[in-house]
């Protein structure tokens, strides 16, 4: 998910040849074929880590907890990891003024630990455990609102709003181990229908987990954004 992070300053300023970031090609915001070009070649090298501008490596991320609670259905994800975002695909680009759109292609994998009660669409479902999840071919749109701030007579940009919509194109696979206290029978029923019904169980077990995979991302695109000011980033 750290190459999130090169993609979304790519697509703010065309990032520059400042030293802070050597590994991304510059371009002028209104190049979008150079931008794209760009975020794409870095993903690899901010998949790693770039500990010197204090972003943590990003694939896998990992998710302490996420726990809502919608459409008659009790849900807590804890200790996630997700792979597979070093391999996301940069669909477009495009800014308007302080707003900034990215639209991604991304196939991931989610593991880790479940409790989860209540209906499933219209089935029950109770069990606690391990889960897994497969999704292929996300495709999720960030819209950003850009702001500025000033420190010691320095700009800096701000991501002072975002929101996001998501949508699966190809597949998703369930995995929840140990259903119903481990009844096989009510495990396999359940389990078949969330993944012949799969974009119909996305849309209710999967949002907040995509939501706090984006907000994670921007915890470190706002550190990059703290550290390096914005006439290191633009190319005029």
């Amino acid at each position: 998910m750290k190459s999130f992070v090169v993609i979304v300053c790519v697509v703010f300023c065309g990032l520059a040849d400042c030293g802070l970031a050597p590994f991304v090609t510059p371009c002028k915001e209104a190049d979008l074929v150079c931008l794209k070009s760009s975020a794409e070649k870095a993903l690899p090298v901010l998949a790693a880590g770039v500990p010197e501008l204090g972003i943590a490596k990003m694939d896998p991320m990992f998710m302490e907890q996420v726990k809502t609670s919608q459409a008659g259905l009790d849900m807590d994800f804890r200790n996630t990891n997700v792979t597979g975002l070093r391999h996301c695909k940069v669909l477009n680009l495009k800014r308007a003024g302080p707003k900034t759109y990215l639209d991604l292609k991304c196939s991931v994998n989610m593991v880790g630990d479940y409790t989860l009660g209540g209906k499933l669409l219209i089935m029950p479902i109770e069990g606690k455990g391990k889960y897994g999840i497969k999704i292929r071919d996300i495709v999720v749109k960030i819209a950003f609102q850009v702001g500025e701030k000033e420190v010691d007579g320095e700009k800096y940009w701000t991501v002072k709003s975002w929101k996001h919509t998501s949508e699966v194109e190809k597949g998703v696979h369930f995995q929840f181990n140990h259903l119903f206290n481990g009844n096989k029978q009510l495990s396999d029923a359940v389990h078949e229908f969330a993944n012949s019904n799969w974009r119909d169980i996305f849309q209710e077990v999967a949002p907040p987990i995509v939501k706090a995979i984006v907000a994670q991302i921007l915890e470190e695109i706002t550190k990059l954004f703290d550290k390096v000011p914005i006439n290191q980033l633009v190319v005029s």
